[in-house]
């Protein structure tokens, strides 16, 4: 009998050490053994990170410039994390119209998306600031902004949304594009306008005395070729890719606004990485910017000699005062609202 509990005892013992050899101490990343060596003096084989993959929604085309950014950002994780996280892009909306993905975001459904500060604003109203019109002066004006102390103070504001704002992409200028001809503010009056989905573009289009229509990007084609709506306004390559070009064939450049996009990660699934991790993610999404912008150049270029050599009518506009003038009561309802942050893109002005 003694021998016998001595051999149950000495099993029961042997598979409690295997069972806590089994449950390795992890540093926020879910632990998986590897084949490496055991870690000296320990007897306990070497543990490794385990592999992470996660989705990266888009709204735009595959070679669009911030589809290009988000691929480049997933290239510099991986290469970072020695191939341990894999971020998988989706572009064309497959995951989803922006709105829909950012909800998803926000709970932690999707990991990362990259959308414009304009969709955003219905969640985080401090990015709101930049869907008011002609606040930039021009690009670089832009960028002194965003890479400020301010700029980056807004980008991490974001957490107090359940998101982590981790870098911002070009999107150039906005310009109204219609079915009808425009040579002026006053031609918008009238128009139904399709506009982001948030208040201060629909104040912007009542202001123009036209008649906003908010709706998701991927209905705009197909509303603006049935008369659903008579114009809407985005840049460059949004206006080429989209085809919108092929049903509205009026283009008035007057640069209402500069709407930057924004790359952000789920809070809830950011929470979960280890500080490692958590560094590795944000150095990637900061080095990806300039390729993005640098993408943005080349894609606005051609998208503008592809849009004039398909006949659109083109329209200039020199003087941009009379439509800085028609806006102003936008400015003047939200300034007390956004008073610093406006304080500040006035201080890098030229």
């Amino acid at each position: 009998m003694v021998k016998k509990w001595w051999l149950g005892t000495t099993t029961a013992v042997l598979l409690a050490g295997l069972t806590l050899t089994g449950c390795g101490l992890g540093n926020g990343n879910v632990q998986k053994q590897g084949g490496a060596a055991s870690p000296a003096g320990t007897g306990q084989p070497e543990t490794k990170k385990a592999s992470l993959t996660f989705r990266l929604a888009d709204t735009h085309p595959p070679d669009y410039p911030t589809v290009l950014g988000d691929k480049k950002f997933a290239e510099l994780v991986n290469q970072k994390s020695n191939g341990r996280i894999k971020i998988d892009v989706f572009p064309s909306s497959q995951l989803g119209e922006e709105k829909a993905v950012v909800e998803q975001v926000q709970l932690g459904a999707i990991e990362f998306t990259r959308v414009s500060t304009g969709v955003v604003a219905d969640f985080s109203k401090p990015m709101g600031v930049f869907s008011l019109p002609y606040i930039f002066e021009n690009e670089e004006h832009e960028w002194k902004f965003l890479t400020s102390a301010e700029g980056t103070k807004l980008l991490d504001g974001l957490t107090a949304s359940k998101f982590v704002g981790l870098a911002y992409f070009d999107s150039g200028a906005r310009n109204f594009y219609s079915r009808k001809p425009m040579k002026g503010p006053e031609d918008i009056k009238g128009q139904k306008i399709r506009v982001i989905q948030n208040k201060i573009n629909i104040d912007l289009i009542g202001a123009l005395g036209g008649s906003a229509t908010p709706m998701p990007y991927g209905d705009v084609f197909s509303s603006l070729q049935t008369g659903v709506i008579d114009a809407a306004e985005n840049n460059w390559p949004s206006y080429d890719t989209s085809n919108h070009y092929t049903v509205a064939k009026n283009y008035i450049l007057d640069g209402h606004q500069r709407v930057p996009e924004v790359l952000m990660m789920s809070k809830a699934a950011f929470d979960k990485l280890s500080d490692d991790d958590k560094k590795i993610i944000k150095e990637a999404a900061q080095e990806a910017i300039p390729y993005q912008r640098e993408e943005w150049k080349k894609f606005e270029k051609k998208s503008e000699e592809k849009v004039r050599a398909a006949g659109v009518t083109i329209t200039e506009v020199k003087d941009v005062k009379p439509w800085q003038e028609a806006v102003k009561p936008v400015i003047d309802k939200y300034r007390a609202e956004y008073k610093d942050v406006l304080d500040a893109i006035d201080k890098y002005r030229k």
